[in-house]
């Protein structure tokens, strides 16, 4: 039985990509890619690799998590080199955990490769530091979405964050943006707080726009900004908009 890899492809750049990512990616003969694993990464696959898309992405039919363990199992048991890649890292927000807990119940082999996370390396892209020893005590990584169909998950206690002193990065919460401005301000968070989206991070399509809690879910409705974006609170999101001012008065960059 051959073994699956779990891999981070990270936050969409090809060449942000681990060496030991790619070396997997290309030691694969089935890859299991998420929606926001791009093309380039998947060009490094051998000629003969079986590529199955089964990303998750809102508003699109996607695979089922069910299936995708299956999947992964059948091939394995096969005799098959399975690459499961997945945008940014496999154990931030991307069910890494319960895949590898699915496959060694199976007794199957499982590898886990890293990848650099979106809330870092897409706050970096902007010109944004997570944490600053002048602005903050650390930073916390939250999703800004939940799962409807699962009773047992309730959001993110926005009044507690509000009140940590960390730099807030919020994953899939673009559409939620207006509501999560309002409890982090009813929280205790001032209007004025600097606050940035980052949409596209790290490819050729990024965009950005900064503003403050009062006015960012605006500000993003008006760029029309699209999916995936990242959300980062706090003062450190006014890096970028230092370097924003220059480029634009909207306060919107589009990368090279």
């Amino acid at each position: 039985m051959a073994k699956v890899f779990l891999v981070g492809a990270g936050p969409g750049a090809a060449d942000l990509l681990t060496l030991r990512a790619a070396r997997a990616i290309g030691l694969a003969d089935v890859l299991l890619a998420d929606a926001l694993v791009t093309d380039e990464v998947l060009a490094l696959a051998k000629p003969t690799a079986r590529v199955l898309r089964v990303g998750k992405r809102a508003g699109m039919k996607s695979a089922a998590q069910e299936f995708i363990h299956r999947a992964m199992a059948r091939y394995a048991r096969r005799g098959l080199t399975v690459a499961r890649v997945k945008g940014g890292d496999p154990f931030v927000f991307g069910r890494g955990g319960e895949e590898m807990d699915y496959l060694r119940a199976l007794g199957i082999e499982v590898e886990m490769i890293h990848g650099l996370t979106a809330g870092v390396a897409v706050a970096g892209a902007a010109g944004i530091p997570v944490t600053h020893r002048a602005h903050c005590f650390g930073v916390t990584m939250v999703t800004g979405h939940t799962d409807s169909s699962d009773t047992s998950r309730t959001e993110p206690d926005w009044s507690a964050l509000a009140k940590s002193g960390t730099t807030l990065v919020i994953y899939m919460g673009l559409a939620a943006l207006p509501r999560i401005a309002e409890h982090l301000v009813a929280g205790g968070l001032p209007r004025t707080t600097p606050a940035a989206v980052i949409a596209h991070g790290t490819l050729p399509t990024q965009q950005q726009v900064v503003g403050t809690l009062a006015d960012i879910a605006e500000r993003a409705r008006a760029a029309a900004l699209p999916t995936p974006a990242l959300i980062v609170i706090g003062d450190v999101a006014a890096y970028a908009a230092t370097r924003l001012a220059d480029a634009s008065p909207e306060f919107i960059f589009r990368a090279a």
